[in-house]
């Protein structure tokens, strides 16, 4: 009953309003068809958003699950891996926000009080770099981003890899094969429904990308340029903005969850074969 009422009522009454035009509490809302999704594909701040949000999916799930994949293979070996996975994990305990104002503080572009990346490059002679301009902060937060989810992902392989039976890796050895071939043969078939799992929880925490983004790329502002809108963002700019559109609001809360949906299916086809028992 909680579900119904906290998660699928909501969910409808969010379809029902994108068809509308409303402006929120004392506003009666105005059905108009599909108006709403209209004016806000041809906005300019949702396709912005829109292409950027894909980036976070596609590039930083690749990232991410690559840098995932290369700890697993070193941790598995390694002594002290426990505690070391534990490390790896500690982004994820810290909020979003907080992440954002260390970050800001890293690429920081203030000549004479440069964050610690600009420091870096001035101190072997190069010059600092603006990382937080409209332009590159992209491509900056997704770094970050990959970054502090990584460790997440490398604590539920890892966990995955515990359950493998530590004889196939011994036979393997004896036989002469390298850690590549170790992973492709062994760890990867035998953790595949746990990489399928992993990746759409990756797709659903890549949509939903809101305030590292915000804090970043808004550099104390009310919100940050265009440019660098995440679709969550639109959502927050439509809702609180100084002309609130609740109905566009949520038409692009239904395109979040459209497109939850399709690659959430796609990765399960993609991913799909059968189980290995062992």
């Amino acid at each position: 009953m909680l579900y119904g009422v906290f998660l699928i009522l909501p969910t409808i009454a969010t379809v029902v309003l994108s068809f509308s035009n409303w402006k929120g509490a004392g506003d009666t809302p105005q059905f108009n068809g599909f108006t709403q999704y209209t004016r806000m594909f041809g906005d300019e701040g949702f396709q912005h958003a829109f292409l950027n949000t894909l980036s976070y999916i596609a590039l930083g799930g690749v990232g991410t699950f690559i840098l995932a994949f290369l700890f697993t293979m070193v941790l598995r070996d390694m002594r002290g891996n426990k505690l070391i996975r534990a490390i790896l994990f500690f982004p994820n305990i810290v909020a979003p926000v907080a992440l954002g104002m260390f970050f800001g503080v890293v690429y920081r572009y203030q000549p004479g009080r440069q964050g610690l990346a600009n420091f870096l490059l001035e101190s072997v002679g190069l010059k600092g770099v603006k990382f937080l301009e409209a332009d590159t902060v992209t491509w900056v937060v997704l770094g970050s981003i990959i970054w502090a989810s990584s460790g997440f992902y490398i604590t539920i392989l890892m966990a995955a890899v515990d359950r493998i039976p530590p004889y196939l890796y011994e036979d393997a050895s004896i036989a002469g094969a390298s850690p590549w071939q170790k992973f492709r043969n062994i760890t990867l078939p035998l953790t595949w429904d746990v990489v399928g799992i992993a990746g759409v929880l990756w797709t659903i925490n890549a949509v939903k990308i809101f305030e590292l983004v915000f804090v970043m790329a808004g550099s104390g502002t009310y919100a940050p340029p265009i440019h660098s809108w995440t679709l969550g963002i639109f959502v927050f700019d439509r809702s609180f903005g100084d002309t609130p559109a609740y109905g566009t609001a949520c038409a692009c809360a239904v395109v979040m969850i459209a497109l939850v949906s399709v690659f959430v299916v796609a990765l399960r086809r993609l991913l799909r074969r059968e189980a290995i028992q062992f």
